[in-house]
């Protein structure tokens, strides 16, 4: 291949993958075309592509860039799987690769990168387990918000038992009974 062209070839991963901060490598050889083409489709539908690259030329293009952790796992055959929209992350990515490795024998991990963070290839699993952004952020708010519910029952919580025990006078004294009292 020609300078020119790695040059363009390098210039088009930098579009492609500006503003990228996380993906997971994989290596799809073996995989039949009617299985890529469904492993594809399904992950389009999940707003994640898939993207097979020259490693030198990645190498390349991520240098000085987020990207730059995934240099010692582009090595082989390699494609690139990477969210497409704010709403999907390196994390959502890994599940549905999980998911789809259980369907396909041949899908290889080579390795992630998630903020920084280089995950292995016997990782994966681990970094699919981690929450999304939108489910880390509802625990934060869950895990602040907690103190004020407990505090709330707390402050409630007597007042209830008492209104309970005064309309438990009040249907004994409506049904006619005699309220004795406690000795």
């Amino acid at each position: 291949m020609s300078k020119p062209v790695k040059n363009l070839i390098t210039e088009s991963y930098k579009k492609r993958f500006e503003g990228l901060t996380g993906a997971v490598v994989i290596d799809i050889r073996g995989i039949e075309a009617n299985d890529n083409n469904t492993l594809r489709a399904e992950l389009a539908e999940k707003q994640i592509k898939v993207a097979i690259v020259k490693n030198s030329l990645a190498r390349r293009a991520f240098e000085d860039t987020d990207m730059a952790g995934l240099r010692d796992v582009l090595t082989g055959p390699a494609a690139l799987v990477y969210p497409t929209s704010d709403e999907t992350s390196v994390v959502s990515v890994a599940r549905e690769l999980i998911d789809q490795a259980k369907k396909l024998a041949n899908l290889e991990f080579k390795g992630a990168l998630l903020d920084g963070i280089l995950f292995g290839p016997d990782e994966i699993k681990k970094l699919s387990e981690y929450p999304t952004k939108e489910e880390a952020q509802a625990q934060a708010v869950q895990i602040l918000l907690s103190p004020g519910q407990n505090l709330a029952g707390a402050a409630v919580g007597p007042g209830r038992k008492i209104a309970s025990i005064i309309k438990a006078l009040q249907d004994k004294l409506e049904a006619g009974e005699e309220i004795k009292k406690a000795s």
